[in-house]
């Protein structure tokens, strides 16, 4: 094909400002591969980390993992989606801040009716990460307590309904009074401003004394050390995040001294690069959301060539719940 989409690219890590709009060409799926044109895209931190180096990526290089739209080809040996299908994926590589692409077919999902292509692109990322948190990264049971830093942000939102729904009680944090009340809107049984409050001495409070069974932290550098210190005797800190800067080096002999914790660093593309594995958790998300137990909320939109404002608006922590870019 000769056509062109509208697409975002860098050709220098930096700031928001290095965010180009291109006509670039789309060409055909090859085998394994499909061509989806998108009707709206998602953002997230990742977009951010990879703009500004934090993971670095071969330049120049389009941004964007995560969007919803139809299939318009598929390449050999691609038989879960043909022509036609509504389809929406979080996916490497980077892209999907795009009108239509070609990328590999395997992570890409077939997407319900019942789930708007705004949704699909709101939550694909979001909603994915919050299923291997809670599913596939340490056993959590009914009764169990979590405390998920950033609850009023895009993927926190999904995560406080999700632990509703499965029995399991969430303490939020967040940055404002407001942030707070959308989180226990959500779901979060406790709330904590950490702003006004210093989460560790409050999540020790609400817990007796005792901590929690698992930290959920996105956060990075602000909160990693005092996440440890909430943490019960044989806790799980899952570090899946850098919003306030990547973690320092740490001694692992200190996960001994604060009682034997545990810790890990996932990323979502580990547990979605196997093709039934990424089906079925997508099929998971597609239930909660399906069968009423998790709304997606979009709070904010930008048309793609705004695509900078909605990197700033991020970056500064004035987003709420998932933010899309309209196409």
């Amino acid at each position: 094909m000769s056509e062109t989409a509208k697409t975002v690219v860098i050709e220098a890590f930096g700031g928001p400002e290095v965010l180009q709009l291109r006509d670039l060409p789309v060409g055909d799926p090859g085998p394994g591969e499909l061509r989806i044109r998108h009707h709206a895209c998602g953002l997230n931190f990742i977009d951010v980390y990879q703009r500004t180096g934090l993971y670095p990526l071969a330049l120049p290089h389009a941004l964007g993992m995560e969007a919803a739209g139809v299939v318009e080809a598929v390449g050999e040996g691609v038989t879960h989606l043909k022509p036609g299908d509504r389809a929406a994926y979080a996916a490497a590589p980077p892209g999907a801040y795009t009108e239509a692409r070609v990328m590999p077919a395997a992570q890409v999902c077939p997407l319900p009716d019942e789930i708007s292509f705004d949704q699909a692109a709101a939550m694909m990322l979001k909603g994915l990460t919050v299923d291997y948190l809670f599913h596939r990264t340490t056993p959590l049971s009914r009764g169990d307590t979590v405390l998920f830093h950033a609850a009023a942000g895009g993927v926190g939102l999904i995560a406080c309904q999700w632990a509703k729904s499965e029995g399991i009680t969430l303490i939020g944090t967040a940055g404002s009074d407001e942030k707070c009340a959308l989180a226990k809107a959500h779901g979060a049984i406790h709330v904590i401003n950490y702003r006004t409050e210093n989460f560790t001495d409050r999540v020790r409070e609400l817990t007796g004394g005792k901590g929690v069974d698992v930290v959920m932290d996105s956060i990075g550098a602000d909160t990693f050390e005092g996440s440890l210190d909430c943490l019960k005797p044989l806790g799980m800190m899952i570090s899946f995040g850098n919003a306030s800067g990547p973690v320092p080096p740490i001694s692992i002999g200190i996960l001994g001294q604060k009682g034997s914790l545990k810790i890990t660093r996932p990323t979502l593309f580990t547990h979605i690069a196997d093709h039934a594995a990424c089906q079925a958790m997508a099929r998971r998300l597609f239930g909660k959301v399906t069968g009423g137990e998790v709304k997606i909320r979009i709070d904010q939109r930008f048309p793609l060539d705004r695509v900078a404002d909605a990197h700033r608006a991020l970056e500064a922590r004035q987003t709420t719940g998932s933010t899309i870019l309209e196409l």
